[in-house]
C-alpha cells in the first residue's frame, strides 16, 4: 500500500460516507420511514452505525484497490465512469434488485435507490480516478 493507495481510500470513505447520508438519510429518509418496522427505528439504528463505518471503510477499500489495480496511463474521466459503471452493473442494480424480489419493498423506492446510488457512485468512481490520474499528462 502507497500512500497514494490510502490517501484515496481514507478521502473515498469520507465521501461515501457523507453521499450515504445524503441519499439514505435525506433524500430516501422519508421513503424508508413508511416501512415502519420493515426498518430499524433511528434510535434503535444508533447501536448499529459501527457496522456502517466498517462497511464503508471495506467499501472504500476494494473500490480504491480495484480501480488501483487496473488503473491505466490515459484519460482518468473516461476511465473513472467507465469503472463507475462497472460497479453499479456489478453492485447497486442487482443488490437493490435482489432486495426487491426478496423484500416487500415499494418499487418506487428500489428504483428510487438504484438511480441516487448509481449516481453516487458514479462521483466516487470519478473521485478514485481524478485522485489516481497521471499528473504528468495534460488530459
Amino acid at each position: 500500500m502507497d500512500r497514494r493507495f490510502v490517501t484515496t481510500w481514507a478521502v473515498v470513505f469520507i465521501a461515501w460516507m457523507a453521499g450515504s447520508f445524503a441519499v439514505h438519510g435525506a433524500m430516501l429518509g422519508d421513503d424508508y420511514a413508511k416501512l415502519g418496522a420493515m426498518m430499524r427505528a433511528p434510535a434503535d439504528a444508533q447501536g448499529y452505525f459501527h457496522y456502517m463505518i466498517l462497511a464503508h471503510v471495506l467499501l472504500a477499500g476494494a473500490f480504491t484497490w480495484i480501480y488501483s489495480k487496473g488503473v491505466r496511463q490515459a484519460d482518468w474521466l473516461g476511465q473513472g465512469l467507465r469503472f463507475g459503471i462497472a460497479v453499479v452493473l456489478l453492485t447497486i442494480a442487482p443488490t437493490y434488485l435482489i432486495y426487491y424480489a426478496v423484500q416487500p419493498m415499494p418499487g418506487t423506492l428500489v428504483a428510487k435507490q438504484i438511480a441516487f446510488d448509481a449516481v453516487l457512485v458514479l462521483l466516487l468512481a470519478l473521485l478514485v480516478a481524478f485522485l489516481y490520474r497521471d499528473r504528468s499528462r495534460a488530459d
